[in-house]
């Protein structure tokens, strides 16, 4: 009896670990040294910004290197940040109606069976005849009416790090921004996969290029606590069937 308290304390402790957070106090950031985008800039080998300048490059304009007047400063190493554009200007309308009857009746008797009906109606009350033994009717129809109708409209943009450079070129990029506002966290996380072909000269690319995009929106704070119904009430509703 005592394990089960115990499990039962630990595990009300860890389901209200998010909420102690911020309890009495605005909610805290998420470390930048402990995340993905972090490891990448930290951790990437280090680049030659350009190529090695002849003396008579000290008086040119062009040196062949990124950091050069002309040269391509678009992200394209691992470590190298971009600018993510979401603009989401989504509508959805879909209609469905579906209709169906069907009717059916069956008959089945037997008049003559080697004598029995005659001889078995004999004892039958009047009025009452084996030649219809089985009558069965029935009749079923369905109609349904289903829509659905959606609109989604976001405005973002937000810096992203390319974490890794895949064998075929594509980088996959990660990012997360955190904005505190009194007591509440606004949180956007981005990943997913580019083509470096498909950034911008701006070093920015939109969201509907970047493949398997994963795009969070949310926050946690006081006002979020208030709109979450509480865990019991979660666990209830999944287990209750009314």
């Amino acid at each position: 009896m005592t394990n089960r308290r115990t499990l039962l304390v630990a595990v009300l402790c860890l389901s209200g670990c998010d909420r102690l957070d911020h309890l009495g106090r605005p909610p805290s950031f998420t470390p930048t040294e402990s995340g993905a985008e972090h490891a990448a800039m930290a951790y990437s080998s280090a680049r030659d910004p350009g190529l090695p300048l002849r003396v008579t490059d000290h008086a040119s304009l062009w040196s062949g290197g990124r950091g050069s007047l002309l040269g391509d400063r678009r992200a394209m190493e691992t470590g190298d940040i971009l600018t993510v554009v979401i603009e989401i200007d989504d509508q959805a309308e879909i209609s469905n109606s579906t209709d169906r009857s069907r009717s059916g009746s069956e008959s089945l008797g037997i008049p003559e069976f080697f004598g029995y009906p005659q001889r078995h109606e004999a004892t039958m009350t009047d009025g009452t005849s084996l030649a219809t033994a089985v009558d069965i009717s029935g009749s079923s129809s369905a109609s349904g009416d289903g829509s659905v109708k959606r609109n989604e409209k976001l405005t973002l943009r937000i810096a992203a790090t390319i974490t890794k450079v895949l064998p075929n070129g594509v980088l996959e990029i990660s990012g997360l921004q955190e904005v505190r506002v009194n007591f509440e966290l606004r949180e956007l996380n981005v990943t997913g996969f580019v083509r470096p072909e498909d950034i911008s000269r701006q070093n920015e690319i939109t969201y509907d290029k970047i493949a398997s995009a994963r795009i969070s929106y949310g926050g946690r704070g006081q006002i979020t606590d208030m709109q979450q119904p509480r865990y019991g009430q979660q666990a209830l509703d999944m287990i209750l069937p009314f």
